[in-house]
């Protein structure tokens, strides 16, 4: 695989390495910013099709999986400042359709403290695995395009029992965020894709980010994802770069670029989209994994870096920030994903190794 390097601005020759050895590992292409004290940096390694020789482009859109999370905690938390939704108010005053346990907050929704089964699926700590919709192998490829509705993962999701009362533990679920655009389009009675255009996108200027519903399309111009799955005892590798994101809903559909994943986490960070006890908030982190309002919060020997990463079928997103947003690190890779999520140990390492260099300053 090729591995031809491009970096615009200042000569980072640490971050040319470092993207360059995560397409050695396994991806199929990379595209990488950087902005912190000595400017931006902006490259790409590897390829953009599987099979030609076109480097990544270095701000083409790509799916951002769970970084979802981020923007649509956003919106909500908007809409608490602007007094619509309250943050400690039972979710069920504004979804009653659902009979949803009246203990259940519109922050334990955006914390995971809520309980609520993962309507993706669950491994609990015995090592049972309970599946929700289907999203491996050649079953997840044929409906590739088949559309879900928000309401039809919640009702999947409380039709199985609770993963604790709410409010006693944590644990991860998309089903958390679908309720929680659920909760953003009841109150403003517009799409959720309109209030992120309000409250968001259009303020920021950002013009390549795409809450799509349903939709499987990718705007131009974007790099390729691909999935590798046994039919019959056959492998077979697809392109799945155009897909039906509403599997996941708002646990993980949005579309962006390495610019407008900056250009947000850099203001959001930086106080400039929540008054400041709101983004406080955010920032504050249960115990388990420090997870705040939609935002991981990792200590660092730089500090507190504040992120959202995101992965789906052969796309990933990395969204980095330290405290006051003057250093960002944003990345969109794109790889021949498959059923074993055999990718995930060079992603988890990827992670730490950007961490390291870019928001520590180890080997720069």
């Amino acid at each position: 695989m090729s591995t031809n390097l491009s970096g615009q601005g200042q000569d980072r020759p640490e971050l040319q390495k470092a993207i360059g050895e995560l397409v050695e590992s396994g991806f199929v292409g990379v595209q990488l910013r950087v902005n912190d004290e000595q400017g931006e940096w902006v490259g790409s390694a590897g390829v953009r099709e599987l099979g030609q020789s076109a480097k990544p482009l270095t701000n083409g859109h790509f799916r951002i999986g769970s970084s979802t999370k981020n923007f649509v905690a956003t919106s909500v938390l908007l809409l608490v400042a602007e007094g619509r939704i309250g943050l400690d108010a039972p979710a069920d005053d504004y979804l009653s359709e659902f009979g949803l346990d009246r203990r259940i907050t519109v922050r334990m929704l955006l914390q995971h403290t809520s309980g609520i089964f993962n309507h993706t699926g669950e491994l609990y700590e015995d090592g049972t695995i309970v599946l929700g919709v289907p999203w491996q192998g050649k079953e997840w490829v044929d409906n590739r395009f088949k559309s879900y509705q928000p309401e039809e993962l919640v009702r999947l999701s409380l039709s199985k029992p609770a993963r604790f009362a709410p409010g006693t533990g944590w644990s991860y679920a998309n089903t958390n965020y679908v309720l929680a655009r659920l909760v953003v389009e009841k109150v403003t009675g517009r799409s959720f894709a309109e209030e992120l255009q309000r409250l968001i996108l259009g303020p920021l200027g950002m013009t390549g980010t795409v809450a799509p519903g349903a939709s499987p399309e990718i705007p131009e111009p974007h790099n390729h994802g691909y999935y590798r799955y046994d039919d019959a005892g056959q492998e077979r590798t697809v392109d799945v770069t155009r897909q039906n994101p509403s599997w996941v809903g708002a646990g993980g559909d949005m579309i962006s670029t390495t610019w407008d994943l900056h250009t947000y986490f850099s203001a959001l960070m930086g106080g400039k989209l929540l008054p400041p006890e709101l983004l406080a908030e955010m920032r504050t982190p249960e115990a388990t994994l420090g997870y705040g309002l939609g935002v991981f919060a990792q200590e660092t020997e730089g500090g507190t870096v504040f992120h959202h990463n995101g992965a789906t079928m052969g796309s990933a997103a990395l969204m980095y920030s330290t405290l006051d947003g003057s250093k960002t690190l944003t990345a969109g890779l794109t790889w021949v994903d498959d059923a074993d999520l055999s990718i995930a140990p060079a992603f988890q390492a990827a992670q730490q190794r950007f961490v390291d260099e870019v928001l520590c300053g180890k080997l720069s």
